[in-house]
């Protein structure tokens, strides 16, 4: 169960659910580890590696799983986990640079082998039961390891072995014990998602209660709780404002705390002149017929004459965010005491600007406006109440709620808006421009049927000019470049394989509808190296 006393005050992801802790010791994967076992519909909670046992054991999880990485266990320096783990009493699953930790803690040996093992293998299953129960005994997994375990704790015995290691899988069962040298979080891995579930509901006995009725409960108790709290404490009412973006986060954010507190919240949508065309009406529109107390401010001038002559992203994030809480506390000014401030943070933006040692945790990769944008004299408390979610499960709770499927199900938009898909300068005729040639990608790639199928797609304003000829006379205009890209939870992204045929129409229409610009460019980059967005 999610402890999220210190993080801000965002309400439990998994109260009153069983759940297991993965431990994130740098690998790549980690965070896929914790969605493969939230879809066996048990909650799962990304922690540092150092986290003490005491916070562990606070959160009663049925297992922990500890991830892989980049490090060797027998290096000085190396991170390791608290060592009341191995005495704790749970079960726990150590996948790769976490099976060599357990060995190593427990009585064995790990050390560097000649034979590597990087990329697609074959395992051979010794014992057909435990993790590897209803398993073919030949499976295809992928590996990605330089050490392997040389001598085996007592008690423990191989459960699978490969051509290079007689130690691919090994378990102690009597402590509930199991390791893995492959990775079965990744698609590579044919039978790795049974073999997780094998473990989490199997040898830990996990009971798939997480579900999106769950979490509503849950997280509608814990809102109305706190701010009761909160309303007795000082003597107030426990108003609310919730920034209302137009995206399905906040969207989804917005009506789990209307349930909890009714009219005490009020919505407030910034349009600071950067949304997508025709945003703003169609959101207004959408919040006053389920009843939400709604408002706009109107802020474009406000928000362009902050960003004059700001080219670097981080600065255009963080001026966005800092002005959006100013507009927020004149708003409040305005209504009366307001006492919490609603977000859709979701958990990629959370991981994306971590900021704490590569060791710990994923590197600061970008601001998120609605993250590490926020000044350090916010007058609100915070309400997040998505911070631990990834954007399907966001669509689900909101699916459970009765949200129109054309809100759910809208693709993401970032917070700063068309801000962070201009490169260079913010003016408001870049944004006119821009604006225009968004519309038309959306509009092709709905027409096309492929909306729901592509995770994102939008257009992007470069600082480029290029030659080109129209009506036999020269331009010299702005490049597009349209980004679309396929993801299942914005961690990692693949570039969408568009047909040839519908890039040529958006193209076609881009430089014959928006004027200033006269070509227009497709990016074919993944992510990672990539970002999704371009700033």
């Amino acid at each position: 169960m999610a402890n999220l006393a210190n993080t801000g005050g965002e309400v439990p992801a998994g109260a009153n659910a069983d759940s297991v802790v993965v431990l994130d010791f740098g690998s790549q994967y980690s965070q896929l580890i914790a969605r493969r076992v939230r879809e066996l519909h048990v909650y799962s909670e990304l922690l540092p590696f150092d986290t003490p046992w005491a916070d562990i054991a606070a959160r009663h999880p049925q297992a922990v799983i500890l991830s892989g990485g980049p490090n060797s266990v027998y290096e000085a320096g190396s991170p390791h986990p608290d060592p009341a783990l191995w005495t704790g009493g749970i079960p726990i699953l150590g996948i790769c640079y976490g099976m060599h930790l357990m060995a190593e803690a427990l009585g064995g040996q790990v050390q560097s082998f000649a034979r590597k093992e990087y990329g697609p293998a074959v395992v051979s299953v010794i014992e057909e039961e435990g993790l590897f129960a209803g398993i073919e005994p030949e499976q295809p997994v992928w590996m990605s390891h330089g050490d392997s375990i040389a001598r085996l704790p007592d008690g423990f015995r191989p459960t699978a072995r490969t051509d290079s290691t007689p130690y691919a899988a090994v378990a102690d069962p009597g402590r509930r014990l199991h390791g893995i040298q492959f990775h079965p979080e990744v698609a590579h891995t044919k039978r790795g998602r049974e073999i997780l579930r094998n473990f989490v509901l199997g040898i830990a006995g996990a009971r798939p209660n997480w579900t999106p009725a769950n979490f509503i409960a849950s997280s509608v108790d814990e809102i109305r709780r706190r701010v009761d709290e909160h309303s007795r404490a000082t003597g107030t009412d426990g108003r609310v404002l919730c920034a209302l973006s137009g995206g399905v986060d906040s969207a989804v954010a917005a009506t789990l705390v209307h349930r909890a507190v009714g009219d005490n919240l009020t919505c407030v949508h910034v349009d600071h002149g950067m949304m997508r065309k025709n945003e703003t009406e169609l959101l207004q529109t959408a919040f006053e017929q389920l009843g939400v107390r709604f408002t706009v401010v109107k802020a474009r001038d406000r928000f362009l004459r902050k960003l004059e002559g700001i080219i670097d992203p981080e600065q255009k994030r963080r001026i966005i965010g800092a002005e959006f809480i100013r507009v927020f506390e004149e708003e409040a000014a305005k209504l009366g005491r307001i006492d919490f401030l609603t977000q859709g943070t979701l958990y990629p933006d959370v991981i994306e600007s971590a900021t704490s040692a590569k060791e710990k945790s994923a590197a600061k990769i970008k601001t998120h406006h609605n993250v590490g944008g926020l000044p350090d004299d916010l007058a609100f408390e915070l309400i997040e109440p998505l911070r631990y979610l990834f954007k399907d499960e966001v669509r689900a709770v909101g699916t459970e709620l009765g949200l129109p499927d054309s809100m759910v199900q809208r693709q993401p938009f970032p917070g700063p808006g068309l801000a962070i898909r201009i490169i260079g300068e913010v003016t408001a005729e870049r944004l006119d421009t821009l604006r225009e040639a968004d519309w038309i990608v959306i509009d092709e790639i709905k027409a096309a049927g492929l909306y729901r199928s592509v995770w994102q797609s939008f257009a992007i304003l470069t600082p480029l000019l290029s030659v080109g000829v129209m009506g036999d006379g020269r331009t010299y205009a702005n490049v597009v470049a349209i980004r679309a890209v396929t993801s299942e939870d914005a961690m990692t992204a693949d570039w969408a394989k568009l047909p040839y045929e519908l890039l040529g129409k958006i193209s076609s229409r881009i430089v014959n509808e928006v004027p200033g610009v006269n070509r227009v460019v497709y990016d074919i980059s993944s992510k990672p190296p990539a970002t999704i967005e371009w700033e």
